[in-house]
């Protein structure tokens, strides 16, 4: 008997499209919602939370200020603690949205290595060019901030070798926006399988 495998491909995209609406669309329902925040450290459980104080600041800086950058900063400060300190890009009309959105206090700059430059930046989201991700991304690790940078790393395999040899070198924090593979919601899918 021949099967129609057609047919089975058909059923089995439609399958993992509602799983894949159904996993983002629920979080709330998963987790259960609360108004509480937490920060997560380095190794630890993420359905453990910690209270932070309002000493706990976070104070981030945008790299590239796109679409996507728009997207991460607005995300971020939906988190009780985060702020948005400063803000580099090489075109003024993004500089100067920066500040009509998120407030004249935001220091605006061209040059990406005067951010890394400031003391009161914890954080900064790298959202550039994919061939600048690379080399930003280093340049912030060596500074001492914490980095979360947009796919991909890097275009090139052994670019990404210097990427995290910096990582483990400086023991920095660094996050690559794969988003789904490092949901929260596919972490706690995976602990329930």
């Amino acid at each position: 008997m021949k099967r129609n495998y057609r047919s089975s491909r058909r059923k089995f995209v439609k399958k993992l499209a509602g799983g894949s609406l159904l996993a983002g669309a629920v979080p709330g329902i998963i987790l259960g919602k609360s108004s509480e925040s937490y920060v997560l450290e380095r190794g630890e459980n993420p359905y453990e939370k910690k209270k932070f104080s309002a000493n706990d600041t976070v104070r981030l800086g945008a790299i590239g200020t796109g679409i996507i950058s728009f997207y991460n900063i607005d995300a971020a400060l939906t988190i009780n603690g985060v702020e948005l300190v400063a803000a580099c890009d090489l075109y003024d009309g993004r500089l100067q949205r920066i500040k009509e959105k998120y407030g004249d206090h935001v220091f605006t700059t061209k040059n990406y290595k005067e951010l890394l430059d400031r003391k009161d930046i914890d954080a900064v989201l790298v959202a550039t060019s994919d061939h600048w991700h690379d080399r930003i991304t280093i340049d912030a690790l060596k500074a001492g901030k914490a980095v979360y940078c947009e796919k991909p790393m890097v275009h090139k395999i052994e670019e990404g070798a210097s990427v995290i040899a910096t990582e483990k070198k400086t023991n920095g924090i660094l996050q690559i926006g794969s988003n789904p593979v490092s949901s929260i919601v596919v972490a706690k899918a995976r602990a329930l399988y």
